[in-house]
C-alpha cells in the first residue's frame, strides 16, 4: 500500500489495531531525503538512537542525547505526510524516574511534532511508561536485546537462548502488557520466544531478528541499502548496494575533475560573454 496525496498521516492508534503478520512496514530514518523517500511505502518510521553510530560513526548508542533525536526528528517530520514517526530516547533521558522520562519526551514531541517516543526496558520500566501514557505521550516499547544495555548485556548479544534469559524476555513482555504501550519491538531475541510474546499480546509486536510471526517488521535503512560494506548484521536483508554505487560515483566525478572534463562550459555560467 502506497499513500496518495491528501492521505491523513497514521497515528500511533492506527498502529495499535493492527495486528497479524506484514501489518506494520517500519524502518529507521535520520535525514529529510532519505524520509521523503520511504514515507510513501512504510507505516511506521523510527528515528532511531542507531543515528549514534550509523550517522555520527559512534561506536555505541550511548552518546546520543535529547538535541540530537530532537534534530532528526524534525527533519524526518519536515519531509514525511503518510508514516506515523516515533522519536528514540536516549540512554539517560528516561530511566531515572517517571518525571525525568515526562519532561524529556514531552520536549521531544513538542520539538518534533513527532507522533510518540520509544523506550527501551521491560518490568523496570512498566510504571514508567503507563505513567507517560496517563499523562498524554504515547509510547512504543522494546525489549530483547536492547543496545543501551550492552553493558549490561555483555554486547550486542541474542536473547531469550537459555532458560534464564528466555523468563527474563517473557517476563519484560508480560509487565508491559497492560502499560498502555501502543506497540512493541522485539529485537535479537528467539524465534520461538519471539512467537509466543507476539500471540499474547494485544498490542503488535514489530520484529528486528525476530520472529517472521511478529505483527510487523523493522531495519535499520542503511542496511537494507548497502551502506556498509564491513558490516551485514544477520537479521537484515539486503536490497541494494548503495557502498558501491556511491563509491563508483565519487571514483568517476574524481577522474573527471582530474582529466579536466568537469566542468564543462554547460555547467558555468554566462559563458558566452567576454570578461
Amino acid at each position: 500500500m502506497t499513500a496518495q496525496d491528501g492521505q491523513k498521516r497514521l497515528s500511533t492508534r492506527d498502529i495499535a489495531l493492527r495486528k497479524g503478520p506484514g501489518s506494520i512496514v517500519s524502518l529507521t530514518a535520520y535525514t529529510a531525503p532519505i524520509a521523503r523517500i520511504m514515507d510513501p511505502f512504510t507505516d511506521l518510521i523510527l528515528i532511531g538512537d542507531s543515528l549514534g553510530m550509523v550517522v555520527y560513526g559512534m561506536d555505541n548508542t550511548l552518546d546520543v542525547s535529547v538535541a540530537m533525536m530532537i534534530r532528526h526528528g524534525r527533519a524526518v517530520m519536515s519531509a514525511t505526510r503518510h508514516s506515523c514517526v516515533i522519536v528514540d530516547m536516549p540512554f539517560a533521558s528516561y530511566q531515572e524516574s517517571p518525571q525525568q522520562a515526562f519532561r524529556n519526551s514531552a520536549r521531544v514531541l513538542k520539538k518534533t511534532g513527532a507522533q510518540g517516543v520509544k523506550l527501551e526496558g521491560g518490568k523496570e520500566m512498566a510504571a514508567t511508561v503507563e505513567f507517560l501514557v496517563r499523562r498524554g505521550i504515547p509510547v512504543a516499547t522494546h525489549i530483547g536485546l536492547m543496545p543501551q544495555h550492552r553493558h549490561v548485556m555483555g554486547g550486542f548479544k541474542a536473547q531469550g537462548l537459555t532458560p534464564e534469559s528466555r523468563a527474563s524476555v517473557y517476563e519484560d513482555a508480560m509487565a508491559l502488557k497492560d502499560s498502555g504501550s501502543f506497540c512493541m519491538i522485539i529485537e535479537g531475541t528467539s524465534e520461538p520466544l519471539a512467537r509466543r510474546i507476539t500471540a499474547e499480546l494485544a498490542m503488535p509486536t514489530i520484529g528486528i531478528g525476530a520472529s517472521p510471526a511478529c505483527d510487523g517488521q523493522i531495519l535499520v535503512v542503511d542496511d537494507i541499502l548497502g551502506m556498509f560494506a564491513d558490516f551485514r548484521p544477520r537479521f537484515a536483508k539486503t536490497y541494494a548496494n548503495l557502498h558501491q554505487q556511491i563509491g563508483d560515483a565519487v571514483r568517476a566525478y574524481a577522474d573527471d575533475v582530474r582529466a579536466g572534463r568537469f566542468p564543462e562550459n554547460r555547467h558555468c555560467f554566462d559563458t558566452g560573454k567576454k570578461s
